[in-house]
């Protein structure tokens, strides 16, 4: 399952497909319109106390992917929700973190690889 990631702040692209935002915040600064965001999955997004710890901290990037996994693993509807989008076209993950390595999104997409 090969789905691209892309920073929410990034211009859109035809080649993006589906753009759906796994943040539990919207980002700063952007509307709905800038953001061309075709669904927010804000639940499949770590959980507050989840993404407050990792502080997006690199050096607790380890760590997080492995509680983040477990997070997505008691979720499976939104994990389902997700494959689904996923079954019906090109889908791109969307996120506003400065860091593009450490982030929810790159996490899901190698959830998603297994």
């Amino acid at each position: 399952m090969n789905t691209p990631i892309k920073r929410v702040y990034e211009q859109s692209d035809r080649d993006d497909g589906a753009r759906v935002l796994v943040d539990r915040i919207w980002p700063r600064g952007l509307t709905k319109e800038k953001a061309h965001v075709d669904l927010w999955l804000k639940e499949i997004a770590p959980s507050n106390e989840l993404r407050k710890w990792f502080n997006h901290d690199p050096n607790r990037w380890a760590e997080f992917k492995t509680r983040y996994n477990a997070e997505l693993k008691k979720n499976p509807q939104q994990v389902a929700l997700l494959k689904k989008k996923i079954a019906e076209g090109k889908v791109t993950l969307v996120y506003s973190a400065k860091d593009e390595q450490h982030n929810q999104a790159r996490a899901l997409q190698q959830f998603l690889k297994r």
